[in-house]
């Protein structure tokens, strides 16, 4: 039977205890799924709080556990490269199977978007962790938010980090070699990197595997630079002043997809036909890559176990048994399409 003021006041653990006939410590370990309580009265209890109605007060188990059961996701990579058409790009696929991956481990996740008046709530959200994807060197982000003692984890290694934080290892420069080596056997010889401008990790190691990649056969690398924060129209100019210097260039590979959209754009603006005079691969396989005209040869990064992944680790590193520091990504595979592919 419900307490007689159950009715004007919030049920609490001992209403519970009353109607078992145990004691509070008990229903707590039982509802809780802690301590050492039979099978069958734990079940018991639980049917009991159910039956009456009662909800754990959260705000009170905040104080007495120091957790506020929640973490955030988020990106310093601009929306312009970040989020895609319609929002749905590279951060909102990761946010998607991320979320879920919390909620098993009872944690909610909070989706910080990477816009300059989010960033105010980084001092002030309530959150026992975070993943950060592809922080960029001295990420402002990270700093923040180790200053806070809130436990990190990134997707992607963070770059001269000291101390260093957990992640996800992307497997970047054999991601770069897939993406080289692709291009070289469709019978491009001349080929071209366009890459971001930022100190992410993903730029850094796509760069390592093409200058390998220009040693290992003879040829005088053809890089340029954009800058995330221009999109589709930073990775135009970019394009087309590599065609201007290097009218013979017959390969390109554009690591984000964005960039990559606004380099076609250039390539077919130049009377290029793609893949006939131009062959193009991007890194990401999401939307832009598969709505492109023609659509673009790219790589399945595996995002749904990478973000659960992520998820496990930031959970070891909020639990203080995270001793694992690199937790490595499967290996992307290669998604051939008509970008690069004759016939």
């Amino acid at each position: 039977m419900p307490h007689p003021s159950s009715a004007s006041r919030r049920l609490t653990i001992a209403d519970v205890a009353q109607a078992a006939g145990v004691s509070r410590t008990t229903v707590s370990h039982a509802l809780n799924d802690r301590g050492q309580v039979d099978p069958e009265t734990r079940a018991r209890i639980k049917t009991i709080a159910a039956n009456l109605g009662y909800s754990p007060n959260l705000r009170a188990q905040r104080l007495r556990t120091g957790r506020a059961n929640s973490i955030a996701l988020l990106s310093s990579m601009p929306f312009a490269v970040a989020g895609g058409p319609s929002r749905l790009g590279f951060l909102m696929e990761i946010a998607a199977t991320a979320t879920e991956a919390a909620l098993r481990q009872g944690l909610a996740m909070v989706l910080v978007p990477p816009l300059d008046e989010a960033q105010n709530l980084l001092d002030s959200l309530d959150i026992d962790g975070a993943v950060i994807i592809e922080p960029v060197a001295d990420d402002p982000q990270v700093e923040r938010l180790r200053k806070r003692g809130v436990a990190l984890v990134s997707i992607g290694r963070q770059p001269e980090m000291n101390p260093p934080l957990a992640y996800i290892d992307l497997h970047g420069e054999e991601a770069g070699e897939l993406l080289l080596e692709h291009l070289y056997a469709q019978g491009a010889r001349r080929i071209g990197l366009l890459i971001g401008s930022q100190p992410r990790h993903s730029y850094l190691d796509m760069n390592a595997a093409y200058q390998n990649f220009c040693a290992a056969r003879g040829q005088i690398p053809i890089i340029e630079h954009a800058d995330e924060a221009g999109g589709e129209a930073a990775g135009h100019a970019a394009c087309l002043r590599m065609l201007e210097a290097h009218p013979d260039m017959d390969g390109l590979c554009v690591p984000v997809d964005a960039f990559a959209i606004g380099a076609v754009q250039a390539l077919l603006q130049r009377n290029r036909r793609i893949p006939e005079d131009v062959k193009v691969a991007t890194r990401y396989d999401g939307l832009r890559a598969r709505q492109c005209d023609p659509p673009l040869t790219a790589l399945n990064l595996h995002l749904e176990q990478v973000a659960a992944l992520a998820i496990d680790l930031l959970f070891e590193q909020i639990n203080g048994d995270g001793k694992r520091l690199r937790v490595a990504a499967p290996m992307a595979s290669l998604v051939p399409r008509l970008s690069t592919q004759t016939g």
